[in-house]
């Protein structure tokens, strides 16, 4: 009798203390509340993967190609190929060149030589680099650079050019070879992640007079316009 009082006055005082208190009445040493808060990850402990906004441009179009034939016909009247010369590349998407010549020969008059070629770079975003057309604006600016530093360079100048992707220079200068003073254009361009960069250049051989460097860099300035649409328009754009 005195036990089973003893054991109703110990489930009364149970009974009186709060709800959240009732597991310290049941004879249970564990803390599963401090369990939970142990087994759940700290936010501060997440770490995410660096990310890069992806490259506008899949793809590049046929360097061959960048020009229409009348472009080709007024900065290379007598050209040898007006289709080109393809140089190789490991990735066509990634990479492309071509070139051109033309030799119009004018008696005793001389001969007029004009040389023309492009290049096409496009970059992708990489997270371990940087998005892809950070890669190209790097590029551009190598590219503007190493044209400023061409070797026997003389009278050089660059300028902006406007209207033709989201940046372009055009280089001139003069430079002299075998004997021959030849007026060199160089115009880097970039759209987004493509990078076009044309080397337009003509002589007066034979006697003939020298071309115009102004007549060269208007010429040129317009082709670069005609390659960024064709970069463009082969993505789609």
């Amino acid at each position: 009798m005195h036990r089973s009082a003893k054991r109703l006055a110990s489930l009364l005082t149970c009974a009186a203390v709060p709800v959240l208190l009732v597991a310290g009445c049941s004879g249970s040493d564990s803390d599963s509340s401090g369990d939970a808060s142990a087994s759940a990850p700290s936010s501060s402990a997440k770490s995410s993967a660096p990310t890069v906004a992806p490259a506008k441009f899949k793809k590049l179009p046929n360097p061959c190609q960048t020009f229409s034939k009348d472009t080709i016909k007024k900065m290379l009247p007598k050209v040898k190929d007006a289709s080109g010369n393809q140089g190789d590349s490991s990735d066509n998407t990634a990479h492309g060149t071509c070139s051109w010549t033309s030799s119009d020969e004018n008696g005793v008059d001389g001969t007029q030589f004009r040389w023309l070629d492009i290049g096409l770079q496009r970059y992708d975003s990489d997270p371990g680099v940087g998005s892809g057309e950070q890669r190209a604006t790097d590029f551009y600016t190598k590219q503007v650079s190493d044209a400023k530093d061409a070797k026997g360079a003389k009278k050089l100048s660059a300028i902006k050019t406007s209207g033709t992707g989201d940046e372009a220079t055009a280089i001139t200068y003069d430079v002299k070879k075998e004997g021959n003073d030849f007026k060199n254009t160089t115009i880097v361009a970039r759209t987004s992640n493509i990078v076009v960069t044309i080397n337009y250049n003509g002589a007066g051989l034979a006697g003939a007079d020298a071309p115009k460097s102004a007549d060269l860099l208007k010429q040129a300035q317009a082709a670069a316009k005609e390659a960024v649409a064709s970069a463009t328009k082969a993505n789609g754009s």
